[in-house]
């Protein structure tokens, strides 16, 4: 039996879990030769005995016999479908979801360091790669909604890079959550970007990448042993650097909003993903405090044809995490804004993140359950949902 059986969801966040061959097809020898060595550092890393003992396991005709019992458990390379696309297929069978939207894993934490480290030529000939692979492992299912990501990095580079993932049939435009090197993201410049997102239908996305790299790295010097993260290592994130998630989203969409690009692009969607939502109805309400306190002196505040609020209202869609207060987040911003999601495969997401968000829904009302679980995702996907949504289900 599927997982979701009762009703129709989308599932805003879905990654795959790249292996070391993943760009060989579609980079050069120095892209290949550099994500490597960048992110799997050298065969003797942990994470290729991993790799390799998974790849057993699912060539194993009694572990590949549980996956639909086990959809929900097993995660990251042991998940079903983890990178091969055609058992992804069936594990979006096995979820029982309407829809998902892919994100990849190591490109998007990969290319955020880039965007500060590497040369813009390197990182962009990176992305295009990755965005190509992407779309290829969602191209087979029209259920799976491909994520390219748009490094911010230069600003003659950006618009190029997302036109190619356009044509190419990406399905929403990832940039970087946080503030870019030398420029804001709401960057004149950018407004080809925007422009091509909203002519195409399709949403642009911001998600976490490496929350560690939000707070100054002398926060973990505290004199105390280190903390274990969420996968037992020191990859991920843990309780003080998730207290700052919010930080990079609420910069950038602040920029995006008082310096007028959702007054530009009035059609534009932005996802706000894997980045929490506790955060939003103070985020909203201080808008409207900044706006109050700095209209009368800023002209670009003067020039807003709404107020600031209500641009999150028309254009933005957030996720909450399942161990958040989706209910009362949803009660006190508005029931148009909140999305389900589930993170598959990763551990983040738990295994059952439909019973969290069931719970915390459960007093709102029936339309409203249906707009978070449903109607949101679609109003953000816009035209990339139109084929899906013709389907007869």
């Amino acid at each position: 039996m599927a997982y979701v059986t009762d009703r129709i969801i989308h599932d805003a966040d879905a990654h795959t879990m790249e292996p070391p061959e993943w760009l060989d097809e579609f980079g050069s020898r120095k892209v290949q030769e550099y994500t490597r060595t960048k992110f799997f550092a050298n065969e003797e890393s942990p994470i290729f005995s991993e790799i390799d003992h998974c790849r057993t396991l699912h060539l194993d005709t009694d572990f590949r016999a549980s996956a639909e019992k086990e959809i929900m458990l097993r995660k990251n390379y042991r998940a079903h479908g983890a990178w091969n696309p055609m058992d992804r297929s069936e594990a979006l069978d096995h979820m029982g979801f309407a829809s998902q939207l892919v994100f990849p894993t190591m490109p998007n934490t990969l290319l955020e360091v880039m965007e500060h480290e590497a040369p813009a030529s390197l990182t962009y000939e990176v992305a295009s790669a990755a965005n190509r692979a992407q779309i290829a492992f969602c191209e087979g299912d029209p259920r799976l909604l491909p994520v390219a990501y748009i490094p911010l990095q230069d600003l003659e580079l950006a618009i190029p890079c997302a036109s190619e993932a356009i044509e190419a049939g990406a399905a929403s435009l990832l940039i970087p959550n946080r503030m870019p090197k030398d420029h804001a993201h709401s960057h004149i410049a950018f407004d080809g970007i925007w422009a091509r997102a909203q002519e195409a239908g399709i949403p642009v996305v911001m998600h976490v990448a490496t929350p560690d790299l939000v707070m100054p790295p002398q926060h973990r010097n505290n004199g105390l042993p280190p903390e274990p993260d969420f996968h037992g290592g020191s990859e991920n994130f843990r309780s003080v650097s998730y207290m700052s998630i919010s930080s990079p989203p609420i910069q950038a969409l602040s920029s995006l909003i008082f310096d007028g690009v959702f007054d530009r692009f009035p059609n534009l969607k932005m996802g706000v993903i894997e980045l929490g939502a506790a955060w939003l109805p103070s985020f909203m309400r201080q808008l409207e405090a900044a706006f109050e306190a700095f209209a009368r002196h800023e002209n670009r505040l003067q020039d807003l044809a709404l107020r600031p609020s209500e641009y999150v209202h028309r254009q933005i869609r957030v996720t909450p995490f399942p161990t958040e207060p989706t209910g009362w987040i949803i009660e006190n911003t508005g029931d148009e804004i909140c999305m389900f999601s589930s993170d598959f495969p990763h551990v983040e997401g738990g295994r059952n993140p439909l019973r969290r968000f069931d719970t915390e829904v459960e007093a709102l009302s029936v339309e409203t359950q249906d707009k978070f679980f449903r109607q949101n995702f679609e109003n953000l996907m816009g035209a990339a949902m139109s084929d899906l949504l013709d389907t007869p289900r």
